[in-house]
């Protein structure tokens, strides 16, 4: 491998602090952002997987795509693999971590295991993680509601438990005011996030707080220059065709933070520095690279800043500098196409991406020089050997030719439009003369390929099938280029070869080869076929006839020699010589070098393999590309045969391939055939570059080639020839010469055509004239039968088409019909229907039903067997209590049981009076269990279903009520037709008809009248149609030939008798004398005209009378309609009254089911609240455990420090007491110099960093402590020196003093790293300590939660929901405000009614006590009143004396003082003449009973004789309208021979008629006598009573 190049993704990493990585392909590349060379290591098992790197250890890991994928881990710059580990992973790795402290390695696998794995110890676990939404499982704020329960969280809602009831977030709740796009983290944990609506937030992580930075306010002279600057900024970039950029509100993309600030760039392009201080910001613009920037990444070192687009290209910029971005890569960001060297061959190459990216590359080191963007799809390209012109075909079929004389700056100087055909590949011959390019439907084109005859099109020609592959055979030869194709076949196991020859006369002489239309003759370009024994897929050909093909159905190189016998149209099978078996799988491509030495296999897997091509021997092998990124697509030897460019399908990488070991032979022979057609080239190609350095360069438009002109090759009347392809330029050049060459002809035959049409269509008028047996047919007039039955067959393959099309789609809309209807019509038990007034805009539906299941039937069998069994035990339990109390308190109860069951109030609606039986539901205050509420919404669905029945039922009555009254209404309509027909009027009449809606099955039927489209039918549907016509007919006519009517017709115009509706058909018939004139008239005639005149008068008057009935009948009837129409129009308002009331009804049940499904969810709600803190509370125990073993680790840990630091610290103050006692003997002044020098410490430099350079993420480590002891050496270097040393002091005392000295000075920052660590370890024990702390309080938390829970569940258990029903109507208020209920308590009726019991029993006690009072007083007050009255007594009673001694006796005065009782006497008087009363009373109603048996038995006689006489008269109107039948028959028929006996009999049915009537009379007068004595009865009867 000589060099490798790509983009294949935007995942760089820092290998050091110059250097960055990249995959691409089966590679790893190295980028040295100073020097911008490349390095690469290749992944031996195929394409890089997922990829990381450590700046820190300099290492590389790296896994492979294959099945149980290794991860690879190499040094850097060493590239030496240090191991290959072995995971658990099947099938692919998606994420590798290095950690930042040795090469620890986490990966986390894809399916099927998803496992992370951490390798050999686990990474700290530092991320900060945020949340902006509010804690959901242990809200804040808690509300009860009196109704709708308590207050659950989300979660508990939601039903779940768990994590998921931890971490479950509702939609409504997540905040989505702001979209992020990129972030970053600082080194205090906090996160700078960037938004796409262009706010920069700040995030802390610790305190759960987002601030929102503000940009600070600039001076107002920086501000007019910024505005200046924004504003030229914009202009250039709308001449550049962009969108200006908004940097007030910029949407950031990347971010990246150092100590000075925070990088972010984002689609601008513009890499912008924010200096952030509190929560204001100020920017400033650092570099535009006019590109959206995608990432952004800082070095180890944070020199350099790398700024990678999304188009791949890559740059560098250095924040200390301030300088511009510097380009370090400029990949494509679609993947290589094809690739190829440029002539000579061994300095430069060239390629091409899919996007239309022509690249220049050094060959030496991959260098990228240049590009250019021809702004269209390519599809194939090719490198001139005659000159340094690049050929690049693009999907539209163009051809672009691009001048690459100067690598650093290639142009296109030429474009040629082939056809709208794809080019599917270009190939050159080896001398450069010939140009082929091969595209779809089997076109090759033949174009010059040198830029002195401008790229001319030679000519083209057409296969029979799509070519497969082609190849130019390797020759020196300049007269003769042999091409070989391969097409596609349709056998499957065998290959047909064509090779045909380019001569160079083609290019000389060129309309001598190419017909009119630009086609090669076949003869001039001596094809030749031959068929192959094995199926291939890519073949090439040697100059000895040896063709190497690479066979498709199995990893085969086949051998084959062809004979120069072969012809074209005489093919022969020729069978492999030798067959190799390929180590590669898929279809595979073969490449020959130019020297026809070595052969080059590749294929799906992405392995290339070089043969020998004279022994087949494997060269050389190597595994460029891998299966994952669609093994190879292209490749291609340079000239001299040293290096080898290979190109993969999807994985975006090109490799340059150098031999490495080869045989010197072979290098020699390649080398002197390179020189060899390096001696031919060499002129021709100073000559041809000279000419394409000279071409003026072609300027093209993007945007015009994604045009599509609407040009075909057949129109021969374009004019613009600017986007015309060539074929098209040479078909309309050859139909313009045609059409001027046969203009002539053409008018010619035009005429002869028109006159034979013209004989033709006289022929066939002729042909309608004569008799049908003389006719032809209309197919004898065709002149061209084969066409006319061609153009029948192909309009009935298209009629059958159609048909079938159009059954298909009628039978999608019969099943979706079937569907529709199965569940809106076929469920239904109950139809959904209305009924509409008829003069009213009133409509009423019913209510549609389904059919209850069984399931159903019997769950509501076995609720309402439960529902009885339950009331069975309740009057048991109260048959039990009402016997144990008294019989008052017994009686008070049946009092209360009779008036709890009679209100509705309780019931909660009034389904009970519109079918809904209520008795079999629970008491509303009964339901405390889920069974009884379950049970409940049974019940009340079975009420609904009933209410809906029943309303249903009357609905069903009215329904047919309405068919009566629209049959009558038909009835009468007929009457007033009748009518109308006889007054000769044209009157619309008002007919009523159901509609769509009153009868919705109507709509599942088609009716004829709604098919608009005339019906197809077949001949012998039309011949069955026209029979069954005749004989209805026929039976029409035999229906109506009746001798008997035919001759009533005839005699009396169909009647027997003149009836009255036939008057207005009358007319007088007017004399004949009428016709002369009046004074010729006889004194007769005229008393004819007379009468005539008087009987047409009166005529005319009963005529007017006559209609005048008919208008009076038609207004009554009209009239009736009107009335019965009306009152049917009640009806059903009324219906509409009850169906609302029943819905009504509906809805009250209804509300009753919510409210316990409500009860029931919020029962489930608080156990799977429950049941949630339940599992927290475990989860939270554990944690506690783990909690607890952390925090006696930390103490643990502390501990450990905390001996070490003591040490330290003892080991320090030794030190100094040695230094004391071991310098003690030297004389004082010395003693205090010397211990003045080793208090003294030197000045450590500080080490010269800039800010904005560092790494803020690092605080310290013991590479920095060994880092600083050695700094601190080198200080005391200084202080060392033989000139510090006081003078008198021996030299080896110094020596003492300065190692004392030295051990004093690591003693030192040994304690204070030791401190630093000890202080580290305790702010951990102190964070953990606080966790624990947290961890209990939230225990506590769950345990008060739970407590709460259970309380609550108990109170939702007594507190049950009721629905009242309340009486309504105006409630008149105090005050506007609804009163407040919250404190009421609902309680039974009959503690109400007991507690007014005994209030009124006390106050019954307290009105006897004082109606006891009162009747005392009154006593006192009567007693005076009796005295007084006694003494008036007593003066009456004298009186009365007084009066008796004055009173004379009479008979009945004695009588009264004689009888002992005279009251009894009086009494037995009374009772005797009530006796007698009553029996004469009895015998009045006796002869009062048999008066009126005889009347009831004389009506009765009245009814049968009246009913005898209706039978009479009608008999007589049968025998009167046979006698009139009779005399007409007599008087038409002219008969007069009468029998007697037929006289006789009339005679006597006369004369007993009379006698009846007769009788009738007497029986009248009879009954009037009867009903006299009668009412005289009635009278007396009461006078007695």
């Amino acid at each position: 491998m000589s060099w490798v190049q790509g983009f294949s993704n935007k995942n760089l990493a820092f290998v050091n602090n110059q250097t960055v990585c990249y995959p691409c392909g089966n590679y790893i590349l190295f980028l040295d952002i100073e020097t911008k060379k490349t390095r690469a290591v290749q992944c031996q098992r195929g394409q890089v997987g997922a990829f990381a790197a450590s700046a820190s250890s300099q290492v590389v890991a790296f896994s492979d795509r294959q099945l149980n994928p290794l991860i690879h881990i190499y040094t850097f710059p060493e590239l030496r693999k240090l191991t290959e580990l072995k995971g658990d992973a099947q099938l692919d790795y998606t994420l590798l971590a290095l950690s930042f402290k040795g090469p620890y390695l986490a990966s986390y696998s894809s399916i099927p295991e998803f496992v992370l794995s951490v390798c050999p110890v686990e990474l700290p676990d530092e991320q900060g993680v945020m949340t902006a939404h509010e804690d959901l499982f242990f809200p804040t704020s808690r509300k009860d509601d009196p109704y709708y329960g308590p207050d659950l969280p989300i979660s508990a809602i939601a039903g779940l438990e768990g994590d998921e009831a931890e971490t479950f977030v509702p939609r409504n709740c997540i905040k989505t005011s702001v979209h992020p796009t990129a972030h970053c983290w600082t080194a205090a944990s906090e996160i700078y996030m960037g938004c796409k609506e262009g706010f920069v937030l700040a995030i802390d992580a610790e305190q759960y707080s987002v601030s929102v930075l503000q940009q600070k306010a600039p001076p107002e002279f920086m501000q007019k220059i910024a505005d200046v600057v924004s504003y030229a900024r914009s202009e250039v970039q709308k001449k550049k065709g962009r969108k200006p950029s908004n940097l007030e509100k910029p949407v950031l993309l990347a971010m990246a933070f150092c100590n000075e600030g925070l990088y972010a760039a984002g689609h601008e392009g513009i890499l912008i520095f924010y200096h952030i201080k509190d929560l204001q910001y100020e920017i400033k613009i650092c570099a535009d690279i006019s590109q959206p920037i995608s990432s952004l990444m800082f070095s180890p070192d944070y020199t350099s800043l790398l700024l990678v687009t999304d188009q791949g290209t890559v740059y560098s910029y250095r924040p200390a500098h301030s300088g511009e971005a510097v380009k370090l890569l400029d990949a494509s960001s679609s993947c290589f196409l094809a690739a190829d060297f440029l002539t000579p061959g061994n300095n430069y190459c060239v390629s091409v991406t899919i996007s239309g990216e022509v690249q220049v590359w050094s060959l030496e080191d991959g260098t990228f020089l240049s590009k250019i963007n021809l702004g269209t799809e390519a599809t194939s390209m090719a490198c001139s050997p005659s000159s340094k012109s690049v050929a690049v075909g693009t999907q539209r079929g163009q051809i672009y030719f691009l001048d690459v004389t100067k690598a650093e700056a290639p142009r296109v100087v030429h474009r040629t439009f082939l056809s709208k055909l794809p080019v599917l590949s270009l190939h050159y011959d080896q001398i450069g003369q010939f140009l082929i390019a091969r595209a779809t439907e089997g076109h090759i084109f033949i174009l010059d390929a040198r830029p002195s005859k401008l790229f001319q099109v030679l000519g083209y020609t057409v296969l029979e099938d799509e070519v497969l592959h082609l190849s130019v055979t390797p020759d020196l030869k300049p007269d003769l280029v042999k091409v070989m194709i391969l097409p596609n076949v349709t056998e499957v196991q065998q290959a047909r070869l064509e090779i045909f020859h380019l001569s160079s006369e083609m290019i000389t002489d060129n309309d001598k080869y190419v017909n009119e239309q630009g086609m090669f003759n076949a003869s001039d370009l001596k094809k030749k076929q031959y068929d192959m024994d094995y199926p291939l897929s890519s073949a090439v050909r040697l100059k000895s006839n040896i063709v190497y093909g690479y066979c498709s159905c199995a990893p085969l190189i086949c051998k084959y020699h062809l004979s120069e016998g072969a012809t074209f149209g005489g093919p022969t099978i020729f069978s492999s010589e030798q067959t190799i078996p390929s180590r590669q799988f898929g279809s595979g491509l073969l490449c020959l070098s130019p020297n026809s030495q070595w052969l080059a296999a590749a294929a799906k897997d992405g392995v290339l393999f070089i043969y020998n091509t004279s022994t087949l021997d494997v060269l050389a092998q190597n595994h460029c590309h891998s299966y994952q990124g669609g093994g190879i697509r292209s490749m291609v030897f340079s000239l001299d045969g040293n290096f080898i460019l290979v190109n993969g399908e999807n994985d975006c990488a090109l490799v340059c391939l150098k031999w490495k070991e080869i045989k010197k032979t072979e290098i020699e022979k390649a080398a002197l055939y390179w020189q060899s057609l390096r001696d031919i080239l060499k002129k021709s190609t100073s000559v041809e570059d000279a000419v394409l350095k000279s071409m003026a360069e072609w300027n093209f438009d993007p945007e015009s080639t994604s045009k599509s002109l609407s040009v075909t090759e057949e129109d021969g009347d374009v004019t613009d020839t600017d986007g015309m392809t060539w074929i098209g330029q040479k078909i309309q050049k050859v139909m313009r010469e045609e059409t001027l060459r046969f203009a002539n002809q053409k008018e010619e035959l035009q005429m002869g055509i028109r006159k034979l049409r013209e004989t033709i269509q006289k022929m066939m008028h002729e042909n309608e004239q004569v008799p049908d047996i003389e006719k032809l047919e209309l197919r004898e007039f065709n002149l061209d039968l084969e066409e006319q039955e061609q153009v029948q067959a192909e309009a009935e393959e298209d009629v059958a088409r159609a048909r079938r099309e159009i059954e298909m789609e009628i039978l999608s809309y019969c099943y979706l019909q079937d569907l529709i209807k199965f569940e809106c019509w076929d469920n239904m038990c109950v139809k959904e229907r209305a009924v509409k007034c008829f003069h009213m805009d009133c409509e009423v539906r019913n209510f549609p039903l389904k059919e209850r299941s069984k399931e159903e039937l019997e769950t509501l069998k076995e609720v309402c067997q439960l529902k009885r069994t339950a009331d069975l035990q309740a009057q048991k339990t109260n048959l039990d209590s009402e016997i144990a109390l008294s019989e008052e308190e017994g009686e008070g109860a049946a009092g209360r049981v009779t008036d709890d069951g009679a209100p509705l109030c309780l019931n909660g609606s009034l389904s009970s009076q519109y079918g809904g039986d209520t008795s079999i539901l629970y008491r509303q205050c009964d339901l405390h269990t889920k069974e009884q509420k379950l049970n409940q919404i049974i019940l009340l669905k079975n009420v609904i279903y009933n209410v809906k029945a029943a309303f249903n039922e009357e609905f069903n009555i009215v329904v047919q009520k309405k068919e009566q009254e629209i049959a009558r209404v038909k009835e009468r309509n007929l009457k007033i037709q009748e009518i109308l027909e006889q007054l000769d009027l044209q009157v619309e009449l008002w007919e009523p008809v159901l509609t769509d809606d009153e009868m919705p099955e109507r709509v599942l039927t088609v009716q004829d009248s709604e098919i608009k489209a005339e019906k197809y039918m077949t001949q012998e549907e039309k011949e069955q149609a026209e029979m069954l016509a005749k004989l209805e007919r026929e039976r029409r006519l035999g229906a109506t030939d009746d001798e008997r009517l035919r001759a009533l017709d005839d005699m009396m115009g169909g009647v027997l008798e003149l009836r009255r509706e036939d008057i207005l058909k009358m007319d007088i018939p007017p004399p004949d004398f009428l016709s002369r004139p009046e004074d010729l008239w006889t004194e007769e005639e005229k008393k004819v005209f007379e009468e005539y005149e008087k009987k047409v008068n009166e005529l005319n008057e009963e005529k007017e009378d006559y209609r005048q009935f008919l208008r009076n009948e038609w207004n009554k009837i009209e009239a009736s309609i009107k009335e019965t129409t009306q009152n049917f129009d009640e009806i059903v308002r009324k219906l509409s009254e009850k169906k609302l009331k029943s819905q009504m009804v509906i809805y009250q049940e209804e509300l009753k089911i919510v409210n316990l499904i409500y009860t029931l969810l919020l029962d489930e709600e608080l156990d799977t609240r429950e049941a949630g803190l339940h599992k927290f509370l475990m989860k939270k125990k554990k944690e506690k455990v783990k909690g607890a073993r952390k925090i006696l680790a930390a103490k643990h840990a502390v501990e450990a420090c905390t001996g070490p630091y003591k040490e330290a610290l003892h080991e320090e103050k030794n030190l100094e007491h040695g230094f004391m006692k071991q310098f003690a003997h030297t004389p004082g002044n010395l003693f205090e110099e010397l211990l003045q020098l080793y208090k003294h410490r030197p000045e450590t430099p500080d080490t010269e960093i800039l800010l904005d350079t560092a790494n803020p993420y690092v605080k310290g480590s013991p590479e920095d402590y060994q880092g600083a002891v050695s700094l601190l050496m080198k200080a005391m270097d200084e202080l060392d020196r033989p000139e510090h040393m006081p003078s008198g002091l021996d030299q080896s005392m110094w020596e003492h003093f300065c190692l004392a000295r030295r051990n004093k000075m690591e003693s030192e920052e040994l304690v204070k790293w030791k401190a630093l660590a000890l202080a580290e370890m305790q702010a951990c024990l102190h964070r953990r300590t606080e966790e624990n702390d947290k961890m209990k309080s939230e225990l506590e938390k769950t345990f008060q939660e739970l407590t709460w829970l259970k309380e609550e569940k108990m109170k939702l258990q007594q507190n049950l929901i009721v629905q009242f029903l309340l009486k309504q109507g105006q409630v008149e208020l105090d005050s506007t405000q609804i009163p407040e209920y919250s404190d009421a308590v609902l309680i039974d009726r009959s503690i109400v009614e007991e507690l007014n019991r005994t209030v009124a029993a006390q106050g019954e006690k307290k009105i006897t006590a004082m109606v006891e009072f009162k009747d005392f007083s009154k006593g006192i007050i009567q007693l005076e009143w009796e005295h007084k009255k006694m003494k008036m007594q007593i003066q009456d009673l004298k009186e009365k004396a007084r009066d008796i001694v004055i009173l004379p006796i009479s008979k009945d005065c004695q009588l009264f003082l004689t009888v002992h009782n005279y009251d009894t006497h009086i009494a037995q008087h009374l009772a005797g003449m009530e006796q007698s009363l009553s029996v004469m009373d009895k015998l009045h109603k006796k002869n009062v009973k048999n008066h009126q048996k005889k009347v009831r038995e004389l009506k009765k006689c009245i009814r049968l004789k009246e009913q005898e006489n209706y039978e009479l008269s009608l008999q007589l109107k049968e025998m009167l309208v046979s006698v009139s039948e009779r005399m007409h028959i007599f008087e038409a028929a002219d008969t007069r021979d009468i029998s007697e006996k037929i006289t006789r009999q009339r005679y006597r049915e006369i004369v007993k008629q009379k006698y009846l009537r007769n009788l009738i009379r007497e029986q009248e007068k009879q009954l009037a006598v009867l009903q006299s004595e009668l009412e005289s009865w009635n009278p007396r009867t009461l006078h007695i009573i």
